[in-house]
């Protein structure tokens, strides 16, 4: 397993609670759109078995054309030790990025994309979105759909309707809302949905769209292949 050390360039506090860690690019590191790593803090390997709790699974948010690996996450007050030393680290601090992989890169099949996610969750669609702008080929539409209940709402420089563009961004500050809109958008039977967030907040996204007929290949989840039959294996008749 390689190991890539490297360095915090900047750090964009995105609203009181959300920070984006922008760090340089180390040498042979590749990625692409929907991509996630473990992302490690200093001392975690310092021992004869690596400290878990210096290390996080994080979504990327940004792409390799922008010359920068994005971390975007939320941290509140009261927070893990892991979030708690995040919060201290200043520019030019050294964190560690492996096991980078992609399980929810832009499917080309010339259908809608939608995209479910919960507050800090879009992050992982932001580099989704950037890379349709780049290239639409195949891609009818995407339509973006965000759920956050503190009402400040992520990205929105770049997650802004445009019917140039054939993409459109919906935020609601409720569950409520939320689910009466997926509802609508599963109107369309042939699209293709992804989702990103907490397990459970998956788990409800499913039952919903499977409930209107959505089906289990048309769900894109950020989850290795083994774990997928825990979400998509949904028994409705139950």
């Amino acid at each position: 397993m390689q190991i890539y050390w490297t360095k915090i360039n900047k750090i964009i506090e995105e609203n009181p609670e959300v920070k984006t860690y922008l760090l340089d690019v180390p040498e042979g590191f590749t990625w692409e759109e929907g991509s996630h790593t473990h992302f490690a803090l200093e001392g975690f390997n310092a021992g004869e078995k690596p400290n878990k709790g210096l290390v996080r699974h994080m979504s990327i948010s940004t792409l390799p054309s922008e010359n920068a690996i994005g971390i975007t996450t939320r941290i509140r007050e009261q927070c893990s030790e892991f979030k708690s030393i995040l919060r201290n680290l200043e520019i030019g601090n050294q964190v560690a990025l492996f096991k980078t992989h992609s399980n929810v890169p832009l499917k080309r099949e010339d259908k809608n994309v939608y995209l479910l996610s919960s507050g800090v969750g879009l992050a992982t669609f932001r580099p989704l979105v950037l890379e349709y702008f780049n290239r639409a080929d195949n891609v009818n539409q995407i339509h973006s759909l965000n759920v956050d209940s503190s009402k400040d709402f992520l990205f929105t420089d770049i997650f802004k309707s445009s019917t140039a563009k054939n993409f459109t961004a919906q935020f609601v500050d409720n569950r409520n809302d939320y689910y009466e809109e997926v509802k609508k958008l599963a109107a369309v039977k042939d699209g293709i949905f992804y989702i990103v967030g907490s397990d459970e907040f998956l788990l409800q996204n499913i039952e919903v769209l499977r409930e209107q007929g959505i089906k289990p290949h048309q769900i894109m989840l950020d989850k290795r292949e083994s774990q997928l039959p825990n979400f998509l294996s949904l028994d409705l008749s139950v």
